[in-house]
């Protein structure tokens, strides 16, 4: 389907690279980025220097987002375009392979993170449902994005990555303002470990260690960085799929035996599944906010990366009954 709209629009493309961009040499850098948190990232690091634009309409769902011919006309005209990993979105490679614009610096925001596998989540689930039957341990593998969890800004140790390779783009692409740029890095990968160290010392206090979602499976390198395991209905990383009655079955199940009293649900999706969870338990509604996009009221109201993981933190100290 997006190669038939990535074809529409290559008379557009070859359109633009007959077209003589003239860009004010004093104008700022244009970036853009695919998800919220590289979005703050950049803004955080590149303060009044940069434009940052999210490619992602706010609201918006991400795991069966599209680029559409504007938008890609848009990453055309850009200095730097910001995209997560290829399992977040797929898209992206073959995508800026036909941009005709060769001054566009691509970051990668994954690279020099050690990415969970496909498997290492499927052993932890056998580990947890080892009475599921054959049909189920084949279906689950079906929803994956490439063999690769892809929801890395889950876990701040990376974040602190991700913002070393964003300053370090922004410094390659506008070097008179290198230096601006590292010294808001530092100081915001310094922002980033004292909230690390909150929810080690927090977490390490919950009676519960288990994270009932009942959203995707998103929340894998939060859960490892912290010492929680992480359950969720549904069958992969991407939301898309329903999860069976089997499964959802076994985690009501297992909820009612666990003393736990909350069921979260994920951000920008009707949490039909978790309401389920909860009519049948009892157990309490509350979001746990993946940040992979937010709200238009929450892009209006200037609603940060960290300001959504500290009220993660407030939620989780409540719903995992922590001292």
């Amino acid at each position: 389907m997006f190669f038939k709209k990535l074809a529409a629009v290559q008379l557009v493309l070859m359109a633009l690279a007959c077209v003589i961009y003239a860009k004010d040499i004093q104008s700022k850098p244009e970036i853009i980025t695919t998800l919220f948190p590289t979005y703050d990232f950049a803004k955080q690091i590149g303060g009044d220097k940069v434009n940052v634009s999210l490619l992602l309409p706010p609201g918006v769902e991400p795991h069966s987002f599209e680029p559409k011919p504007q938008d890609i006309v848009k990453i055309n005209r850009a200095d730097i375009f910001i995209y997560t990993d290829k399992y977040m979105e797929p898209w992206a490679e073959d995508l800026l392979k036909g941009i005709p614009n060769k001054n566009l610096k691509i970051v990668d925001a994954s690279r020099g993170i050690n990415l969970i596998s496909e498997a290492d989540h499927d052993e932890d689930e056998h580990e947890e449902h080892a009475g599921h039957d054959e049909h189920h341990d084949k279906e689950e593998h079906h929803h994956h994005h490439g063999g690769k969890d892809p929801h890395i800004w889950l876990d701040l140790e990376n974040d602190g990555i991700m913002v070393d390779t964003i300053a370090q783009a922004l410094a390659e692409k506008d070097p008179a303002n290198k230096v601006f740029y590292l010294k808001n890095a530092a100081e915001y990968k310094n922002k980033l470990a004292d909230l690390d160290k909150r929810f080690k010392e927090t977490l390490a206090t919950a009676k519960h260690k288990t994270i009932i979602y009942g959203g995707h499976f998103a929340f894998g390198y939060f859960a490892k960085r912290y010492g929680l395991e992480h359950d969720s209905p549904y069958e992969g990383f991407s939301p898309n799929a329903e999860p069976s009655p089997k499964v959802l079955g076994e985690l009501i199940k297992k909820l009612k035996a666990s003393g736990i009293k909350y069921i979260y649900y994920e951000e920008l999706i009707d949490p039909k599944v978790a309401r389920t969870i909860s009519q049948a338990t009892g157990a309490k509604l509350e979001l746990l906010h993946g940040a992979h996009n937010v709200s238009k009221s929450e892009l209006e109201n200037g609603t940060t990366f960290i300001y959504i993981m500290e009220s993660n933190l407030k939620k989780l100290k409540e719903g995992l009954e922590c001292r």
